[in-house]
């Protein structure tokens, strides 16, 4: 992972929320939030909370009296997050997951929705989100599956590939796709003391209005931005195009539907 795999900063959060969050993460925040609210917990720390997709989705589950602290380390995305709820059992600040500002055994469950990839210590992440769970506590979150898994995310990372063949960006396959393998991470949540790990395939399909949607927002609304504008400055929307042209090829040019594939993992403190 490179410095710039976790800035969600200038527009990003803006194009994040109106067009990547409805194209690959709120089917996911669904499931993450019914396997929460099957807990019933009454204190929620979410860690990675970008726009807050799946802190509303907790919110919308859970009881009058639950209190959901949602955190994230980037204040633009907190700051657009914030500006789509006026729920008052929701608490924004803006905190490292792996130096959380919380005492031990405060929460009965830790969520974190495609956080953990970004993590550049798993262990000592997790290892903090133990810290602050109450004894039986549970750490609910998900990640994506391989690349190979999510069509959008392949065919992106492959013209932009074509596009910059001595420099490809990679930020696709390194950071979001880049922690899928199943037995490393029951490694690594065993090391942080966990117990009781299950990891379940979770199969949707992705939805966008046209593939330009796509393009805009993986090549617009993620650090893959960074990338590209750091290869060409001027370049980003020659890149956005080619990937617009490289997804019609593959899915047509009008309302387009892909795969996407990720691992719910439950951990018990």
């Amino acid at each position: 992972m490179t410095a710039t795999d976790k800035m969600f900063a200038g527009s990003i959060p803006e194009l994040y929320q109106r067009f990547l969050v409805p194209l690959i993460f709120e089917s996911c925040a669904r499931d993450l939030a019914e396997r929460i609210a099957g807990i019933n917990p009454g204190d929620v720390l979410e860690t990675a909370a970008g726009t807050g997709v799946l802190t509303r989705a907790i919110a919308s589950r859970l009881a009058a009296h639950a209190h959901i602290v949602a955190t994230d380390l980037n204040q633009p995305m907190l700051d657009r997050a914030m500006a789509l709820s006026d729920d008052d059992r929701i608490e924004w600040r803006q905190a490292d997951a792996l130096a959380l500002p919380f005492e031990e055994q405060s929460f009965d469950v830790v969520a974190c929705q495609f956080g953990a990839m970004f993590f550049p210590d798993k262990v000592h992440g997790y290892k903090e989100a133990s810290r602050v769970l109450k004894a039986g506590g549970r750490f609910v979150f998900n990640v994506w599956d391989r690349i190979s898994e999510n069509e959008f995310a392949d065919v992106v990372t492959q013209a932009l590939a074509t596009l910059f063949p001595d420099d490809p960006p990679r930020f696709m396959a390194r950071t979001p796709h880049g922690y899928h393998d199943a037995a490393r991470i029951r490694d690594d949540l065993t090391a942080a003391g966990f117990t009781g790990i299950s990891v379940d395939a979770v199969e949707a399909r992705s939805r966008a209005a046209s593939p330009r949607d796509v393009a805009i927002a993986y090549c617009q609304g993620t650090p893959l931005r960074t990338e590209i504008e750091a290869r060409d400055p001027s370049g980003l929307e020659r890149a956005t195009q080619h990937a617009t042209e490289a997804l019609a090829r593959r899915f047509g040019d009008g309302a387009v539907d892909g795969r996407i594939r990720a691992l719910a993992i439950t951990a018990t403190r």
